[in-house]
Protein backbone atom coordinates (compact mmCIF):
# COMPACT_ATOMS: atom_id res chain seq x y z
CA UNK A 1 0.00 0.00 0.00
CA UNK A 2 2.57 2.24 -0.49
CA UNK A 3 2.19 4.94 -2.53
CA UNK A 4 5.17 6.18 -4.58
CA UNK A 5 5.31 9.58 -6.51
CA UNK A 6 8.01 11.21 -8.83
CA UNK A 7 9.44 14.00 -7.31
CA UNK A 8 11.11 16.59 -9.25
CA UNK A 9 13.82 17.38 -6.84
CA UNK A 10 15.70 14.00 -6.64
CA UNK A 11 14.58 13.52 -10.51
CA UNK A 12 13.42 9.85 -9.06
CA UNK A 13 10.31 8.25 -7.94
CA UNK A 14 10.52 8.13 -4.09
CA UNK A 15 8.13 6.40 -1.62
CA UNK A 16 5.77 8.56 -0.23
CA UNK A 17 5.76 9.04 3.54
CA UNK A 18 3.87 11.46 5.27
CA UNK A 19 4.79 14.22 7.28
CA UNK A 20 2.00 13.29 9.97
CA UNK A 21 0.76 9.53 9.66
CA UNK A 22 -2.63 9.49 8.03
CA UNK A 23 -2.56 12.97 6.65
CA UNK A 24 -1.24 14.55 3.47
CA UNK A 25 -0.70 18.27 2.93
CA UNK A 26 -0.95 19.55 -0.60
CA UNK A 27 0.09 23.11 -2.23
CA UNK A 28 -0.99 23.56 -5.34
CA UNK A 29 0.01 26.59 -7.54
CA UNK A 30 -3.55 27.72 -9.07
CA UNK A 31 -4.56 30.90 -11.06
CA UNK A 32 -2.96 33.14 -12.20
CA UNK A 33 -6.40 35.38 -12.90
CA UNK A 34 -5.55 37.48 -15.56
CA UNK A 35 -7.63 35.77 -18.46
CA UNK A 36 -10.14 32.69 -18.38
CA UNK A 37 -8.66 29.65 -18.25
CA UNK A 38 -7.90 27.58 -21.27
CA UNK A 39 -7.68 23.70 -20.95
CA UNK A 40 -4.04 23.88 -20.59
CA UNK A 41 -4.59 25.44 -17.40
CA UNK A 42 -7.42 23.18 -16.57
CA UNK A 43 -5.44 19.73 -16.57
CA UNK A 44 -2.93 21.04 -13.49
CA UNK A 45 -6.34 21.26 -11.30
CA UNK A 46 -7.46 17.83 -12.46
CA UNK A 47 -4.29 15.96 -11.89
CA UNK A 48 -3.75 17.39 -8.59
CA UNK A 49 -7.58 16.20 -8.11
CA UNK A 50 -6.93 12.73 -9.14
CA UNK A 51 -4.01 12.51 -6.91
CA UNK A 52 -5.93 14.04 -4.02
CA UNK A 53 -9.08 11.52 -4.65
CA UNK A 54 -6.29 8.44 -4.42
CA UNK A 55 -4.82 9.46 -1.16
CA UNK A 56 -8.48 9.79 0.36
CA UNK A 57 -9.26 5.81 -1.19
CA UNK A 58 -6.02 5.13 0.63
CA UNK A 59 -7.12 6.24 3.53
CA UNK A 60 -5.50 9.98 4.44
CA UNK A 61 -7.46 13.16 5.31
CA UNK A 62 -5.90 15.71 2.60
CA UNK A 63 -5.36 19.32 3.72
CA UNK A 64 -5.27 21.12 -0.35
CA UNK A 65 -4.29 24.57 -0.54
CA UNK A 66 -4.87 26.05 -4.27
CA UNK A 67 -3.80 29.67 -4.49
CA UNK A 68 -5.32 32.37 -6.42
CA UNK A 69 -2.77 34.54 -7.77
CA UNK A 70 -5.10 37.88 -8.29
CA UNK A 71 -2.03 40.70 -8.71
CA UNK A 72 0.57 40.61 -10.90
CA UNK A 73 1.60 42.32 -13.82
CA UNK A 74 0.09 40.40 -16.51
CA UNK A 75 -2.69 41.46 -14.27
CA UNK A 76 -2.31 45.14 -14.46
CA UNK A 77 -1.56 45.51 -17.94
CA UNK A 78 -4.62 43.63 -19.15
CA UNK A 79 -6.79 46.28 -16.64
CA UNK A 80 -4.78 49.04 -18.58
CA UNK A 81 -5.56 47.95 -21.75
CA UNK A 82 -9.14 46.95 -20.64
CA UNK A 83 -9.76 50.32 -18.63
CA UNK A 84 -10.97 49.01 -15.79
CA UNK A 85 -9.66 48.66 -12.27
CA UNK A 86 -7.21 45.54 -11.26
CA UNK A 87 -9.69 43.87 -9.17
CA UNK A 88 -12.73 43.14 -11.48
CA UNK A 89 -10.12 41.26 -13.99
CA UNK A 90 -9.34 39.06 -10.98
CA UNK A 91 -12.71 38.71 -9.63
CA UNK A 92 -13.97 37.77 -13.21
CA UNK A 93 -11.26 35.74 -14.18
CA UNK A 94 -11.41 34.18 -10.69
CA UNK A 95 -14.68 32.70 -11.58
CA UNK A 96 -14.04 31.87 -14.64
CA UNK A 97 -11.65 29.17 -13.21
CA UNK A 98 -14.25 28.47 -10.54
CA UNK A 99 -16.96 27.17 -13.01
CA UNK A 100 -14.08 25.45 -14.80
CA UNK A 101 -13.06 23.28 -11.87
CA UNK A 102 -16.83 22.64 -10.95
CA UNK A 103 -17.66 22.02 -14.67
CA UNK A 104 -14.86 19.23 -14.80
CA UNK A 105 -15.74 17.64 -11.61
CA UNK A 106 -12.67 18.84 -9.47
CA UNK A 107 -13.24 18.85 -5.72
CA UNK A 108 -12.92 22.43 -3.77
CA UNK A 109 -9.76 22.94 -2.16
CA UNK A 110 -9.78 22.57 1.21
CA UNK A 111 -8.33 26.13 1.17
CA UNK A 112 -8.41 28.87 -1.78
CA UNK A 113 -6.65 31.71 -0.57
CA UNK A 114 -6.09 35.15 -2.72
CA UNK A 115 -2.58 36.42 -2.74
CA UNK A 116 -3.91 40.14 -1.90
CA UNK A 117 -5.10 38.95 1.21
CA UNK A 118 -2.01 38.24 2.59
CA UNK A 119 0.08 41.45 2.60
CA UNK A 120 0.63 41.11 6.04
CA UNK A 121 2.50 37.41 6.36
CA UNK A 122 4.47 38.69 3.10
CA UNK A 123 5.71 41.59 5.23
CA UNK A 124 6.76 39.38 7.81
CA UNK A 125 8.70 37.22 5.94
CA UNK A 126 10.78 39.58 4.23
CA UNK A 127 11.66 41.48 7.68
CA UNK A 128 12.84 38.19 8.78
CA UNK A 129 15.01 37.83 5.66
CA UNK A 130 16.89 41.20 5.76
CA UNK A 131 17.52 40.53 9.38
CA UNK A 132 18.85 37.61 8.09
CA UNK A 133 20.88 39.20 5.57
CA UNK A 134 19.10 36.83 3.00
CA UNK A 135 17.33 40.27 1.46
CA UNK A 136 17.77 44.06 1.11
CA UNK A 137 15.58 46.97 0.15
CA UNK A 138 16.43 49.11 -2.66
CA UNK A 139 14.70 52.12 -3.90
CA UNK A 140 11.57 51.04 -1.94
CA UNK A 141 11.95 47.18 -3.62
CA UNK A 142 13.01 44.30 -1.54
CA UNK A 143 15.06 41.72 -2.82
CA UNK A 144 16.51 38.40 -2.59
CA UNK A 145 19.80 38.06 -2.55
CA UNK A 146 20.67 34.70 -4.28
CA UNK A 147 24.37 34.39 -3.36
CA UNK A 148 23.44 34.23 0.58
CA UNK A 149 21.95 31.30 -0.14
CA UNK A 150 24.07 28.27 -1.05
CA UNK A 151 21.38 25.65 -1.87
CA UNK A 152 19.73 27.64 -4.58
CA UNK A 153 18.72 26.22 -7.79
CA UNK A 154 18.75 22.37 -6.31
CA UNK A 155 15.64 22.18 -7.48
CA UNK A 156 16.25 23.10 -11.01
CA UNK A 157 19.76 21.89 -11.00
CA UNK A 158 21.24 25.28 -12.73
CA UNK A 159 24.57 26.60 -12.49
CA UNK A 160 24.22 29.89 -10.55
CA UNK A 161 27.19 31.47 -12.42
CA UNK A 162 25.75 30.90 -15.92
CA UNK A 163 22.75 31.48 -15.22
CA UNK A 164 20.96 34.87 -16.50
CA UNK A 165 17.91 36.00 -14.73
CA UNK A 166 15.38 37.39 -16.57
CA UNK A 167 15.25 41.17 -17.32
CA UNK A 168 12.06 42.66 -15.35
CA UNK A 169 11.15 46.40 -16.42
CA UNK A 170 11.80 49.21 -14.37
CA UNK A 171 13.56 47.09 -11.79
CA UNK A 172 16.57 48.99 -10.14
CA UNK A 173 19.14 48.89 -7.18
CA UNK A 174 19.95 44.70 -7.74
CA UNK A 175 23.20 44.01 -5.64
CA UNK A 176 23.57 41.43 -8.46
CA UNK A 177 21.09 41.53 -12.01
CA UNK A 178 19.96 37.30 -10.70
CA UNK A 179 18.57 39.04 -7.50
CA UNK A 180 14.71 38.57 -7.68
CA UNK A 181 12.07 40.76 -6.12
CA UNK A 182 10.25 39.88 -3.40
CA UNK A 183 8.56 43.26 -3.16
CA UNK A 184 7.92 46.37 -6.31
CA UNK A 185 8.35 49.48 -5.37
CA UNK A 186 4.84 51.47 -6.15
CA UNK A 187 4.54 53.15 -9.57
CA UNK A 188 2.27 55.62 -10.57
CA UNK A 189 -1.40 54.18 -11.70
CA UNK A 190 -0.94 50.65 -9.88
CA UNK A 191 -2.19 49.26 -6.92
CA UNK A 192 0.04 49.34 -3.66
CA UNK A 193 0.33 48.61 -0.04
CA UNK A 194 1.89 50.16 3.09
CA UNK A 195 5.09 48.40 4.14
CA UNK A 196 8.44 49.35 5.93
CA UNK A 197 9.92 50.28 3.09
CA UNK A 198 7.45 52.21 1.49
CA UNK A 199 4.51 51.34 -0.72
CA UNK A 200 4.21 48.84 -3.29
CA UNK A 201 3.03 45.22 -4.47
CA UNK A 202 3.94 41.31 -3.85
CA UNK A 203 6.22 39.67 -5.84
CA UNK A 204 4.69 36.63 -7.40
CA UNK A 205 6.98 34.26 -5.71
CA UNK A 206 6.44 35.57 -2.18
CA UNK A 207 2.95 35.45 -2.44
CA UNK A 208 3.17 31.59 -2.78
CA UNK A 209 5.86 31.11 -0.30
CA UNK A 210 3.60 33.60 2.39
CA UNK A 211 0.42 31.86 1.73
CA UNK A 212 2.33 28.22 2.01
CA UNK A 213 3.09 28.56 5.43
CA UNK A 214 0.15 29.87 6.56
CA UNK A 215 -1.72 27.19 5.79
CA UNK A 216 0.52 24.53 5.84
CA UNK A 217 2.98 25.51 8.31
CA UNK A 218 6.56 25.79 8.18
CA UNK A 219 6.70 21.93 6.62
CA UNK A 220 4.30 19.97 4.15
CA UNK A 221 4.10 17.22 1.84
CA UNK A 222 3.77 17.72 -1.41
CA UNK A 223 3.99 21.10 -3.68
CA UNK A 224 2.71 20.84 -7.41
CA UNK A 225 2.65 22.60 -10.16
CA UNK A 226 3.22 22.74 -14.05
CA UNK A 227 6.66 22.25 -15.59
CA UNK A 228 7.03 25.73 -16.29
CA UNK A 229 7.03 26.98 -12.97
CA UNK A 230 10.22 24.77 -11.90
CA UNK A 231 12.13 27.93 -12.68
CA UNK A 232 12.00 30.38 -11.33
CA UNK A 233 9.04 30.65 -9.56
CA UNK A 234 9.20 27.05 -7.56
CA UNK A 235 13.07 27.93 -7.04
CA UNK A 236 12.44 31.45 -5.98
CA UNK A 237 9.72 29.89 -3.48
CA UNK A 238 12.56 27.65 -1.64
CA UNK A 239 14.94 29.74 -1.47
CA UNK A 240 12.66 32.36 0.33
CA UNK A 241 10.95 29.71 2.62
CA UNK A 242 14.15 28.01 3.35
CA UNK A 243 15.98 30.94 4.18
CA UNK A 244 13.21 32.19 6.77
CA UNK A 245 12.82 28.82 8.37
CA UNK A 246 10.78 26.51 6.89
CA UNK A 247 11.80 22.97 5.72
CA UNK A 248 8.96 23.55 3.27
CA UNK A 249 8.08 21.09 0.69
CA UNK A 250 9.56 17.45 1.04
CA UNK A 251 7.94 16.66 -2.44
CA UNK A 252 7.52 18.38 -5.69
CA UNK A 253 5.71 16.93 -7.97
CA UNK A 254 4.98 18.57 -11.72
CA UNK A 255 2.48 18.02 -14.09
CA UNK A 256 3.50 18.24 -18.23
CA UNK A 257 1.71 20.40 -20.48
CA UNK A 258 -1.36 20.62 -22.94
CA UNK A 259 0.57 21.77 -26.80
CA UNK A 260 -1.01 22.38 -29.71
CA UNK A 261 1.42 21.95 -32.82
CA UNK A 262 4.41 21.31 -30.51
CA UNK A 263 4.31 24.15 -28.26
CA UNK A 264 2.85 24.78 -24.74
CA UNK A 265 -0.83 25.97 -24.67
CA UNK A 266 -0.51 29.87 -23.78
CA UNK A 267 -2.71 33.10 -24.42
CA UNK A 268 0.97 34.71 -25.43
CA UNK A 269 0.90 31.79 -28.60
CA UNK A 270 -3.11 32.58 -29.06
CA UNK A 271 -3.57 28.85 -29.39
CA UNK A 272 -5.70 28.93 -25.87
CA UNK A 273 -9.11 26.55 -25.90
CA UNK A 274 -10.45 28.01 -23.55
CA UNK A 275 -12.84 25.88 -21.23
CA UNK A 276 -15.93 27.70 -21.21
CA UNK A 277 -15.45 27.20 -25.20
CA UNK A 278 -14.97 23.06 -25.08
CA UNK A 279 -18.07 22.89 -23.31
CA UNK A 280 -20.50 23.86 -25.67
CA UNK A 281 -18.95 21.66 -27.78
CA UNK A 282 -17.86 18.65 -25.80
CA UNK A 283 -19.62 16.88 -22.78
CA UNK A 284 -17.16 17.91 -19.78
CA UNK A 285 -17.07 14.25 -18.54
CA UNK A 286 -15.39 13.90 -21.62
CA UNK A 287 -13.42 16.61 -21.23
CA UNK A 288 -12.20 15.27 -18.05
CA UNK A 289 -11.37 11.83 -19.21
CA UNK A 290 -9.49 13.19 -22.09
CA UNK A 291 -6.94 15.45 -19.82
CA UNK A 292 -7.18 13.47 -16.89
CA UNK A 293 -6.49 10.02 -17.92
CA UNK A 294 -2.72 10.65 -19.75
CA UNK A 295 -0.33 10.16 -17.09
CA UNK A 296 0.31 13.46 -15.38
CA UNK A 297 3.75 13.70 -16.29
CA UNK A 298 3.06 12.89 -20.27
CA UNK A 299 2.34 16.07 -22.73
CA UNK A 300 -0.78 15.85 -24.00
CA UNK A 301 -0.70 17.23 -28.07
CA UNK A 302 -4.33 18.53 -28.60
CA UNK A 303 -6.23 17.76 -31.40
CA UNK A 304 -10.20 17.11 -32.01
CA UNK A 305 -9.26 13.76 -33.15
CA UNK A 306 -7.98 12.64 -30.25
CA UNK A 307 -11.08 14.19 -28.11
CA UNK A 308 -13.45 12.22 -30.22
CA UNK A 309 -11.02 9.33 -29.40
CA UNK A 310 -11.71 10.17 -26.09
CA UNK A 311 -15.34 10.52 -26.42
CA UNK A 312 -15.50 6.93 -28.11
CA UNK A 313 -13.53 5.41 -25.22
CA UNK A 314 -16.04 6.56 -22.44
CA UNK A 315 -18.72 5.71 -24.26
CA UNK A 316 -17.89 2.31 -24.10
CA UNK A 317 -17.61 3.06 -20.43
CA UNK A 318 -20.87 4.90 -19.58
CA UNK A 319 -22.66 2.43 -22.31
CA UNK A 320 -21.62 -0.63 -19.99
CA UNK A 321 -23.10 1.16 -17.30
CA UNK A 322 -26.12 2.38 -18.57
CA UNK A 323 -27.01 -1.20 -20.17
CA UNK A 324 -26.37 -2.86 -16.37
CA UNK A 325 -28.35 -0.27 -14.34
CA UNK A 326 -31.75 -0.54 -16.87
CA UNK A 327 -31.28 -4.45 -16.58
CA UNK A 328 -30.49 -4.57 -12.30
CA UNK A 329 -31.31 -1.22 -11.38
CA UNK A 330 -28.91 0.87 -8.91
CA UNK A 331 -25.50 -0.87 -8.04
CA UNK A 332 -23.43 0.67 -5.54
CA UNK A 333 -19.58 0.90 -6.03
CA UNK A 334 -17.34 -1.47 -4.78
CA UNK A 335 -15.64 -1.10 -1.26
CA UNK A 336 -12.16 -1.76 -2.57
CA UNK A 337 -10.76 -0.88 -6.68
CA UNK A 338 -9.10 -4.68 -8.10
CA UNK A 339 -5.53 -5.32 -7.29
CA UNK A 340 -4.15 -4.42 -10.57
CA UNK A 341 -6.27 -0.73 -10.52
CA UNK A 342 -4.63 0.17 -7.18
CA UNK A 343 -1.34 -0.92 -7.56
CA UNK A 344 -0.85 0.88 -11.00
CA UNK A 345 -2.39 4.20 -8.80
CA UNK A 346 0.11 3.24 -6.35
CA UNK A 347 2.89 3.52 -8.63
CA UNK A 348 3.14 7.84 -9.57
CA UNK A 349 -0.82 7.66 -10.09
CA UNK A 350 -0.14 5.85 -13.13
CA UNK A 351 -3.73 6.29 -14.58
CA UNK A 352 -3.31 5.05 -17.75
CA UNK A 353 -1.90 1.53 -16.44
CA UNK A 354 -5.58 1.90 -14.14
CA UNK A 355 -7.65 2.89 -16.64
CA UNK A 356 -6.78 -0.44 -18.95
CA UNK A 357 -8.02 -1.74 -16.40
CA UNK A 358 -11.34 -0.27 -16.06
CA UNK A 359 -12.01 -1.27 -20.09
CA UNK A 360 -10.67 -5.17 -18.73
CA UNK A 361 -13.36 -4.83 -16.30
CA UNK A 362 -15.95 -3.68 -19.21
CA UNK A 363 -15.12 -6.09 -21.05
CA UNK A 364 -15.69 -8.58 -18.89
CA UNK A 365 -19.11 -7.18 -17.66
CA UNK A 366 -20.35 -6.88 -21.11
CA UNK A 367 -19.64 -11.05 -21.72
CA UNK A 368 -21.65 -11.54 -18.45
CA UNK A 369 -24.52 -9.70 -19.67
CA UNK A 370 -24.01 -11.20 -23.05
CA UNK A 371 -24.58 -14.28 -21.36
CA UNK A 372 -27.60 -13.01 -19.11
CA UNK A 373 -25.15 -13.73 -15.73
CA UNK A 374 -26.63 -10.89 -14.10
CA UNK A 375 -24.95 -11.47 -10.80
CA UNK A 376 -21.32 -11.42 -12.80
CA UNK A 377 -22.58 -8.52 -14.76
CA UNK A 378 -23.04 -5.89 -11.27
CA UNK A 379 -20.51 -7.59 -9.67
CA UNK A 380 -18.18 -6.07 -12.64
CA UNK A 381 -20.20 -2.51 -12.28
CA UNK A 382 -19.63 -2.30 -8.99
CA UNK A 383 -15.61 -2.79 -9.69
CA UNK A 384 -15.93 -0.10 -12.26
CA UNK A 385 -17.86 2.51 -9.99
CA UNK A 386 -15.36 2.40 -7.76
CA UNK A 387 -12.45 3.28 -10.01
CA UNK A 388 -14.28 5.53 -12.24
CA UNK A 389 -15.16 7.44 -8.54
CA UNK A 390 -10.99 7.65 -8.07
CA UNK A 391 -10.71 9.35 -11.60
CA UNK A 392 -13.75 11.36 -10.81
CA UNK A 393 -15.51 9.79 -13.99
CA UNK A 394 -18.57 7.87 -12.67
CA UNK A 395 -21.52 8.83 -14.45
CA UNK A 396 -23.48 7.79 -12.07
CA UNK A 397 -22.21 10.23 -9.46
CA UNK A 398 -24.88 12.82 -8.65
CA UNK A 399 -22.27 15.86 -10.13
CA UNK A 400 -22.69 14.02 -13.24
CA UNK A 401 -26.65 13.50 -13.11
CA UNK A 402 -28.09 14.84 -16.08
CA UNK A 403 -25.04 15.73 -17.90
CA UNK A 404 -24.88 13.07 -20.27
CA UNK A 405 -27.93 13.71 -22.27
CA UNK A 406 -26.92 16.58 -23.97
CA UNK A 407 -29.76 18.81 -23.24
CA UNK A 408 -32.47 17.50 -21.01
CA UNK A 409 -35.34 19.81 -22.12
CA UNK A 410 -34.95 17.60 -25.74
CA UNK A 411 -34.10 14.27 -24.49
CA UNK A 412 -37.45 13.14 -24.25
CA UNK A 413 -38.62 14.73 -27.45
CA UNK A 414 -35.69 13.00 -29.30
CA UNK A 415 -36.58 9.67 -27.18
CA UNK A 416 -40.12 9.68 -28.62
CA UNK A 417 -39.28 10.42 -32.35
CA UNK A 418 -36.80 8.10 -31.75
CA UNK A 419 -39.31 4.83 -30.53
CA UNK A 420 -41.81 5.69 -33.84
CA UNK A 421 -38.86 4.97 -36.12
CA UNK A 422 -37.85 1.65 -34.12
CA UNK A 423 -41.08 0.59 -34.23
CA UNK A 424 -41.34 0.80 -37.93
CA UNK A 425 -37.76 -1.14 -37.78
CA UNK A 426 -39.29 -3.62 -35.54
CA UNK A 427 -42.47 -3.84 -37.90
CA UNK A 428 -39.66 -4.55 -40.65
CA UNK A 429 -38.26 -7.28 -39.14
CA UNK A 430 -41.57 -9.61 -37.88
CA UNK A 431 -42.35 -9.53 -41.13
CA UNK A 432 -38.99 -10.57 -42.31
CA UNK A 433 -38.22 -7.43 -44.63
CA UNK A 434 -34.41 -7.19 -43.39
CA UNK A 435 -33.22 -4.34 -45.65
CA UNK A 436 -36.21 -2.15 -44.62
CA UNK A 437 -34.93 -2.85 -40.94
CA UNK A 438 -31.23 -2.43 -41.95
CA UNK A 439 -31.91 1.06 -44.04
CA UNK A 440 -33.74 2.45 -41.29
CA UNK A 441 -30.88 1.50 -38.61
CA UNK A 442 -28.05 2.77 -41.10
CA UNK A 443 -29.89 6.11 -41.20
CA UNK A 444 -30.04 6.60 -37.55
CA UNK A 445 -26.21 5.72 -37.70
CA UNK A 446 -25.88 8.60 -40.09
CA UNK A 447 -28.25 10.72 -37.86
CA UNK A 448 -25.53 10.02 -35.11
CA UNK A 449 -27.48 7.63 -32.93
CA UNK A 450 -26.14 4.07 -32.28
CA UNK A 451 -28.95 1.49 -32.09
CA UNK A 452 -28.43 -1.75 -30.11
CA UNK A 453 -30.75 -4.64 -29.64
CA UNK A 454 -31.24 -6.42 -26.37
CA UNK A 455 -33.60 -8.87 -25.29
CA UNK A 456 -35.86 -6.11 -23.34
CA UNK A 457 -36.01 -4.37 -27.05
CA UNK A 458 -34.13 -1.81 -29.16
CA UNK A 459 -32.20 1.21 -27.02
CA UNK A 460 -30.18 3.70 -28.70
CA UNK A 461 -27.70 6.22 -27.51
CA UNK A 462 -25.72 9.33 -29.32
CA UNK A 463 -23.07 8.15 -30.77
CA UNK A 464 -19.42 9.96 -31.07
CA UNK A 465 -19.38 13.10 -32.99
Amino acid sequence: MTIRLYDTSARQIRDFTPLRPGCVSIYLCGATVQAAPHIGHIRSGLNFDIMRRWFEYRGHDVTFVRNVTDIDDKIIRKAAEQNRPWWSIGYENERAFDDAYTALGCLPPTYEPRATGHVTEMIEMMRTLIERGHAYEADGSVYFDVRSWPSYLELSKQDLDEMRQPAEEGITGKRDPRDFAMWKAAKPGEPDWETPWGRGRPGWHLECSAMAHKYLGSAFDIHGGGLDLIFPHHENEIAQAKAFGDDFARYWVHNAWVTMSGEKMSKSLGNSVLVSEMVKQWRPIVLRYYLGTPHYRSTIEYSEESLREAESAFARIEGFVQRVVEKAGEVEPAAEVPPAFAEAMDDDLGVPQALAVVHTTVRQGNSALAADDKEAAVARLAEVRAMLGVLGLDPLDAHWAGEGDRGEDLHGVVDSLVRLVLDQREAARARKDWPTADAIRDQLGQAGLVIEDSPQGPRWSLGPR
